[in-house]
């Protein structure tokens, strides 16, 4: 097990564990600093799309 773990690890094949972990991290940074704006813009495309929806 251990062993498995170090070679996961260790492997330099396609995106790496820490750069990974690394772009989540500033994805999820993104996601809270710009949470209202997001919201705001969600509610916004709901309701447009609800208020499209009721003219069909």
């Amino acid at each position: 097990m251990l062993k498995s773990l170090k070679s996961f690890i260790t492997e330099e094949d396609g995106i790496g564990t820490v750069e990974m972990i690394l772009i989540l991290v500033v994805l999820i940074g993104l996601v809270l600093i710009f949470k209202s704006q997001l919201t705001e813009l969600v509610n916004s495309i709901f309701k447009t799309i609800n208020n499209k929806a009721k003219q069909v």
